[in-house]
């Protein structure tokens, strides 16, 4: 099958600016950059200095130098224990430089990343969480949506054009 050579233009014509905008991702910034970049979803190099793990078994890459103090340090990235299995041994990344990516969060007075997933040290997304207030109260076997939108609701309490005396009956199901 053979284009002409009109259609041909017109299909490089149509994929020209898809190509234009589809460059290089963004680079990664270092972490004091990134401190200034709440709720927003950066790439995130840096060097990891030590893996720090809790009781309650939450890890922190701790990205700040030996020398660096505590309160000076500003940025943290945080793995809790529920996501242990998808991120994986953060030991292997100690010494090392990284480059992650995530959403950039207010955390206890300097900004943070939650690492959720392994998938972000490659430039992957974190692992999707649903809202747990979005489905607050649903149960499946209910007639109902999940959602308590007022656009759903039945105004004027279900007698928006018939009176409820000259309603018809609905079959049983």
């Amino acid at each position: 099958m053979r284009l002409s050579l009109s259609r041909l233009l017109s299909v490089i014509a149509v994929c020209a600016p898809a190509l234009a905008f589809a460059g290089k991702p963004k680079a990664c910034v270092a972490t004091d950059q990134a401190a200034q970049m709440l709720n927003k979803d950066v790439c995130v190099a840096a060097h990891v200095y030590d893996v720090v793990q809790l009781s309650d078994g939450t890890r922190f890459l701790d990205l700040c130098s030996p020398e660096t103090t505590d309160e000076q340090c500003r940025f943290t990235v945080v793995s809790y224990w529920g996501d242990h299995s998808e991120v994986g041994a953060l030991q292997k990344y100690r010494d090392m430089n990284v480059e992650i990516r995530g959403i950039v969060q207010p955390m206890h007075g300097r900004a943070g990343m939650i690492l959720s997933h392994s998938r972000q040290f490659n430039g992957g997304p974190p692992k999707f969480k649903p809202n747990p207030m979005l489905a607050h109260g649903f149960n499946a076997e209910q007639e109902r949506p999940p959602i308590n939108d007022p656009n759903l609701r039945m105004q004027g309490g279900g007698r928006a054009f018939m009176n409820t005396r000259s309603q018809e009956t609905v079959p049983g199901k």
